[in-house]
């Protein structure tokens, strides 16, 4: 059981340390922050596994979630239509609307709005921004 989860520690740090973005960590990080402490507070038996579980679990969920919002706010922006993601049992939404372009930088910025049980959760405004590969060549 000890190799097992030896095993599921250290692939669970490589895809967060190495697999992700900026964002993804972060996500990540908060999810495995507040899942770690949600684990180990249910876990009176043994506070380090639950907190150990709580942590991979809220790891994998924070950056899904990021991953979620980052794809939904760049096809808003590339396609200047509002995306909208539902989970399957109807109780959140993920929305995305196109507000305006900064014709300077060329970033696009979008409105993020998340809905749990029909009561807002989020809503910010996110700059999306589509670099330019420059290569020296001779």
């Amino acid at each position: 059981m000890k190799k097992i989860f030896t095993v599921l520690l250290v692939v669970s740090l490589s895809v967060l340390l190495f697999g992700c973005t900026e964002y993804h960590a972060k996500g990540a990080g908060a999810g495995g922050l507040l899942g770690g402490v949600a684990g180990a507070l249910l876990d009176s038996k043994n506070p380090w596994r639950g907190g150990i579980i709580g942590a991979a679990i809220g790891g994998i969920a924070g950056a899904t979630l990021t991953d979620i919002s980052m794809q939904a706010s760049r096809e808003a922006a590339a396609s200047g239509q509002p995306v909208e993601y539902r989970t399957t049992d109807g109780r959140g939404v993920y929305r995305a609307d196109p507000v305006s372009v900064d014709e300077q930088t060329r970033c696009k910025k979008v409105r993020e709005r998340v809905w749990e049980d029909d009561r807002l959760i989020k809503d910010q405004v996110k700059e999306v921004c589509e670099g330019e590969k420059f290569e020296r060549t001779y």
